[in-house]
Formats: C-alpha cells, sequence, structure tokens
C-alpha cells in the first residue's frame, strides 16, 4: 500500500515537515552531483555505521565497492546517527520517503507544535539508528534514510489519528487500485510487515533495508508522542 493522502486537515501550514523534506531534497540534489567515488566517500562519512560505534578505538570498516581510500575519515559516529538521516540511496529511497512525511508529518507536527516536532522527528531518527544498530552491531555498511524517524512519525499517527482515512494506492497482483483504508488498519499491516522482514533477517548479512530502524523508530515514536503531550483523537475533515 502506498498512501496517497490522509483525511485530516491541518489547523496551520506544516511549515516543520516542508522543511524536512526540502533538506532532504537539497541533500539529495548534492548527492547526484558527485562522482561516484566523491559519493560513496561522502556516505561513508555522514552516512551511519554500527560498526563505528560500537568499536573500538573508531574501527574503520573497510573501503566499499572495491575503492581504496574510501573507508576513513569518517565524521564523529555519534553525528552520524544524525546525518544519517537526510541521506538517501536513491531516487525511489527519497520519493517514498518524502511522500510518507507528507502524508502523515503535517498532522503530527500540528498536535504536537513546531519545537516539539523537531524534537520528536530528531529524537526518533537517532532510535531508529541506534535499534538497527543493536541488530547489527558489527555492520559495516553505512545506513542512509529518513525511514527511520518517518517510521516515529507513523507511530505518533497510530496513537492520535486511529480513525483517519489514509486514501492508498493497492496493488493485488497486476490489479491496481485506490482505496480509503482506516489509518490503524494501514499502520498495523506496515508495522507486521517490518516486524516479520525484520525478524526473517534477522542477523543476515548483506541486508539492504534496516527494518529494526523501522520497528525502533515506530516504538520510539509511540512512547515519545506521548511524552511529549500528544493526544489521541482526531478532527474530522469536513
Amino acid at each position: 500500500m502506498i498512501p496517497l493522502r490522509d483525511s485530516i486537515r491541518s489547523r496551520r501550514f506544516p511549515l516543520l515537515t516542508v522543511l524536512f523534506i526540502a533538506a532532504n531534497v537539497l541533500v539529495f540534489l548534492y548527492e547526484v552531483s558527485l562522482s561516484r567515488p566523491e559519493l560513496v566517500a561522502f556516505t561513508m562519512k555522514w552516512g551511519f555505521t554500527p560498526a563505528l560505534l560500537f568499536g573500538s578505538g573508531g574501527a574503520t570498516p573497510p573501503a566499499p565497492f572495491g575503492l581504496p581510500g574510501m573507508g576513513g575519515g569518517g565524521a564523529p559516529p555519534a553525528l552520524t546517527l544524525v546525518t544519517s538521516t537526510f541521506i538517501h540511496g536513491g531516487w525511489t529511497h527519497l520519493g517514498m520517503n518524502m511522500l510518507f512525511l507528507w502524508v502523515f508529518g503535517d498532522n503530527i507536527e500540528d498536535r504536537l507544535g513546531r519545537l516539539k516536532f523537531v524534537v520528536f522527528y530528531v529524537l526518533t531518527g537517532v532510535a531508529a539508528n541506534l535499534a538497527h544498530a543493536l541488530a547489527s552491531p558489527g555492520a559495516d555498511v553505512p545506513v542512509v534514510g529518513a525511514s527511520g524517524a518517518i517510521a516515529g512519525v507513523l507511530g505518533a499517527y497510530f496513537l492520535g489519528f486511529p480513525r483517519a482515512r489514509i486514501t492508498s494506492l493497492i496493488f493485488l497482483g497486476f490489479f491496481v487500485t485506490v482505496t480509503q483504508v482506516p489509518a490503524v488498519v494501514f499502520l498495523i499491516i506496515w508495522f507486521v510487515l517490518q516486524l516479520f522482514m525484520g525478524l526473517m533477517s534477522y542477523g543476515a548479512a548483506g541486508q539492504t533495508i534496516a527494518w529494526w530502524a523501522h520497528i525502533g523508530g515506530f516504538a520510539t515514536g509511540v512512547v515519545l508522542f506521548l511524552l511529549l503531550g500528544g493526544q489521541r483523537g482526531e478532527r474530522v475533515r469536513t
């Protein structure tokens, strides 16, 4: 299921949601301007690598793609817990993440307020990366993408707007349709899929999707939404 829009109208313009989307797009446009060696170096420096966080003495992962000299010079691992959430691995990766953020983020920003939303977004992104690191502490491949932070937004939406309707693009084999799905159903299906894939891939080498970052981000979003004063129940669009 791909969300297209929801049924909840924001009370004010979602400034921070738009700024987060703009920041992600600008960083990606910078990425596509780089040569391949420069892009690899950029990703190795600013992406989050669990092995560096848990390694002794700032262990350096091997050079990726066989490119010499690309394995070092990284930013402090603690900083990359945040910077990695603004880097993406392709147009589809960026587009899907920003679509989810656009559909669900405005109402969480509206409910929490702008300052709390910034704190919420950054902390869920950090927690998501830590969840991935705990599941794969020896991983030496950088993790990039905003999906962990966006998973936190989904967790908050699950509590704050369970009766909203999500207009979704649904693929049933070769048949494609657009229909409205209750938010609680959409998000339960999404989370169960992440959990299933996370359990199936636990401990496996060569993972391309950080499933446990999604799981950790969602769970953190639920908790932080309550801690930051989020309330259940939603307005109905008229």
